[in-house]
């Protein structure tokens, strides 16, 4: 269904999951990602909810980002997307998260749904996204700076000194 609604949002070239990936993200060894779908009263998938944590360092705890929602054109309002979302509250509320977050097109009928159910848009939040070529020349400067080089490309590191730190534990610092 991740690419019918890559169709639906008039970017099917775009998307590139594989049902591997998919699997992988779900069911591995630290699942990333987690998934619900709704389905009709026959056992056919007819919706999806994808998606993983966030944090708030404001609030100080967890929320859930929806990746991904998405109804099939003939289920749409008989309630599935109400459900999908209504239990991803759920989760919020019995897990002590303080919101559920998710981004949807301009264009996208949904956002009046969105709105009756209480929803709000973050207008004073801009999405900014980083991908290829510039993501590329950036993590290049974390391997500079691991090299003791990053003062020497003019990115601001006085002495490459490591001004990197990190609690994960997998030698990022």
């Amino acid at each position: 269904m991740v690419h019918e609604l890559a169709a639906f949002e008039r970017a099917p070239e775009e998307c590139q999951l594989t049902a591997p990936q998919l699997d992988a993200a779900l069911f591995g060894v630290r699942p990333a990602v987690f998934g619900h779908v709704a389905v009709d009263a026959t056992g056919e998938p007819i919706g999806i909810a994808l998606w993983f944590l966030n944090f708030s360092t404001w609030a100080g705890v967890h929320g859930i980002y929806l990746e991904d929602l998405y109804v099939r054109p003939a289920a749409r309002g008989g309630g599935a997307g109400r459900a999908l979302l209504a239990e991803l509250a759920r989760l919020c509320v019995e897990r002590g998260y303080e919101r559920l977050d998710w981004s949807v097109l301009h264009w996208n009928p949904a956002r009046d749904f969105y709105g009756a159910i209480g929803a709000v848009p973050m207008e004073e939040w801009v999405p900014y996204r980083l991908a290829g070529a510039p993501l590329r020349r950036l993590a290049k400067l974390a391997e500079l700076a691991d090299q003791g080089d990053l003062a020497d490309q003019g990115a601001g590191a006085p002495g490459g000194e490591d001004l990197l730190e990190s609690s994960r534990g997998d030698g990022f610092r």
